[in-house]
């Protein structure tokens, strides 16, 4: 499957996870979480314990490219074991559904291509219906890391080289935790910062990446803990994915 906006940006993030958002994210457990002295590494190490306690989290991501000028966005509740995301960049459009048993993937013509990397003769084969793939394969596992919670614990920072810092917007305090992806050959620098809310429901708000000063990427998180709702499309409307490929 090839790259979307957002993949493509979570690869230069965190250079080789499929992980749902494009940025990084993290929580801690509340108040008392803070207590003594306070660095980047508890943070982090706070807020993998707390997102391990969470069931689901909505994600709204949006990624804006100047050059070439493309604007992606993402809407997304994901869960533990299941998850749905809705994908948008330009005329392409995409929906991806996990249960604990099958993937499911539909989308116009270009949402296919563009956005999932499947290649023009499947996505004739596929039309308005649903692929699917079952449990215990590769593409299933893919979906999975990018639909589920377990993505959201495997983006963390690093400790090393992450800057800690407190931000007071009217009443409320907020950490931020900052760092730097720096340049190689082959991909751009990467400007992150978290935003963590400090109450008894410490959970992160938002993210943003800036990559290159070329591409934005925001993504605000909320309603954690809430039911997800796939929708699990019905079997006439269905395609497994043997039927598409070969």
């Amino acid at each position: 499957m090839a790259f979307s906006l957002r993949k493509r940006v979570s690869v230069i993030a965190s250079v080789l996870l499929l992980g749902f958002p494009t940025v990084v994210w993290s929580a801690s457990l509340g108040t008392t979480a803070w207590a003594g002295v306070v660095t980047a590494s508890s943070v982090i190490r706070t807020a993998k314990l707390a997102i391990a306690k969470q069931a689901s989290a909505h994600v709204v991501f949006i990624a804006h490219s100047s050059s070439p000028s493309k604007t992606e966005k993402i809407v997304a509740d994901v869960g533990r074991i299941s998850g749905t995301e809705s994908i948008v960049e330009g005329t392409a459009h995409l929906t991806v559904k996990l249960s604990s048993t099958h993937a499911y993937v539909s989308g116009n013509s270009s949402g296919l291509t563009t956005l999932f990397g499947m290649s023009s003769t499947d996505a004739k084969k596929i039309g308005t219906e649903w692929e699917s793939w079952t449990a215990g394969t590769s593409q299933y596992a893919n979906l999975k890391l990018d639909l589920t919670l377990s993505s959201v614990a495997a983006l963390f920072p690093k400790a090393k080289a992450t800057k800690l810092s407190t931000v007071v917007t009217g009443k409320t305090t907020y950490h931020l935790l900052k760092w730097m992806i720096p340049a190689t050959t082959s991909l751009p620098k990467v400007m992150n910062t978290l935003t963590i809310s400090t109450g008894a429901m410490t959970l992160p708000v938002t993210e943003t990446a800036i990559v290159s000063g070329v591409t934005k990427a925001t993504t605000r998180l909320s309603r954690w803990g809430e039911q997800v709702v796939v929708g699990i499309p019905s079997a006439a409307v269905t395609i497994p994915s043997s039927r598409t490929t070969g």
